[in-house]
């Protein structure tokens, strides 16, 4: 990989992990020296974060990683919901035994928050693959990264978090699919982004870093 392609992602996975927080404010030069590089590939990966809507350019004064938009936050899911349903429908009717089986992985948990994230972002991913289209996959494992970082803007104030719940939905869709019943998985895996919307949301709204409409 590239050093700008390595700079790149660095610098995504710091916003996205919220390592530097929404509305943080960032220079080239103090990237420079977090990555150890010089400046040019810096200004590059902030350049390509920028056209992710990831970042702002404040002129004279560097940039500012973007704050989380509530009308983004519902367009992320939204297009999640029309895309993971697709991913799961695939991997049913295409995906090997062997790969369907590969999701007992993720019938278990235990951990912490950032264990659970870890988790979620892992079975969520594993659906993405097991469609097999590369297209799909790629496509949902980006809207699944920025999705981190609204459940970790969001996971401190979401009342009731009950990771034994979520790893309950995550089981049931794991046997429908097992079983290529398709109109069973579809309606699980929308009934868990529906209720995914649900709880994150309104803690967004508790959020001080969050803004009500898009400004980017």
């Amino acid at each position: 990989m590239l050093l700008r392609d390595n700079v790149y992602e660095s610098l995504r996975a710091d916003i996205l992990n919220c390592r530097l927080a929404p509305g943080d404010d960032v220079r080239e030069q103090e990237l420079a020296q977090r990555y150890a590089v010089s400046r040019q590939p810096v200004r590059e990966a902030l350049l390509r974060l920028e056209r992710e809507h990831l970042v702002t350019v404040q002129p004279r004064q560097g940039y500012r990683v973007n704050p989380i938009s509530l009308s983004d936050a519902r367009d992320l899911l939204r297009f999640r919901l029309a895309l993971e349903p697709a991913c799961v429908a695939e991997a049913i009717e295409h995906a090997p035994d062997k790969t369907l089986k590969a999701l007992d992985d993720y019938r278990r948990f235990s951990g912490d928050h950032e264990d659970f994230i870890a988790y979620n972002r892992a079975f969520h991913t594993a659906l993405a693959y097991a469609s097999g289209n590369r297209r799909m996959a790629g496509a949902l494992c980006d809207l699944i990264g920025q999705a981190d970082r609204l459940v970790r803007v969001s996971l401190a104030n979401i009342r009731n978090h009950d990771p034994t719940r979520l790893v309950g939905e995550h089981i049931e869709l794991i046997e429908a699919m097992q079983r290529r019943d398709r109109r069973r998985a579809a309606r699980l895996i929308k009934t868990h982004i529906h209720q995914t919307e649900k709880r994150v949301l309104p803690a967004l709204k508790r959020n001080a870093v969050i803004v009500e409409e898009k400004n980017i």
